[in-house]
């Protein structure tokens, strides 16, 4: 199996840094490429049950720096002197990514972990395990080194 279409998501911590050294790696091995997604979810405060007062222009803002972030990324794998692809979107992060994934006929999810435990992970959940089920493709998890 090779893998040349590599979708990495990227919350931009440190974690998503490991994860995009992995992916930069393999797509050299594979004379891949690299599509990197990121989504900010703030549909959810928009449906808030709270009388919430949001700026009319909140998503631009939001996109507007996504894409500053993504573009900052892009040039990591540039660097690597490797062809690359980025979204952001506005959405739920495992569902922007399974979607992503599907759309661009991703052969390959490598995506960080923060290997939360316990109650935070009751609590937050995980984008990474929620990934895993709904995912069109493997996923490669990458926990920090």
């Amino acid at each position: 199996m090779t893998f040349q279409h590599i979708l990495v998501p990227v919350d931009f911590s440190e974690h998503s840094g490991y994860a995009l050294d992995v992916a930069i790696e393999l797509a050299r091995k594979f004379d891949g490429r690299i599509h990197l997604v990121h989504a900010y979810p703030i549909q959810q405060v928009l449906v808030s049950p709270y009388p919430v007062a949001l700026p009319l222009d909140l998503d631009r803002h939001f996109r507007e720096a996504s894409n500053k972030q993504l573009a900052e990324w892009a040039e990591r794998v540039r660097a690597a002197k490797l062809p690359v692809e980025t979204t952001a979107v506005s959405d739920n992060p495992s569902e922007a990514i399974t979607r992503c994934a599907e759309t661009i006929h991703a052969d390959l999810i490598v995506m960080g972990t923060r290997g939360l435990s316990g109650l935070k992970h009751v609590l937050l959940g995980s984008v990474a395990e929620r990934t895993l089920r709904t995912a069109p493709c493997p996923v490669l998890t990458v926990k920090e080194r």
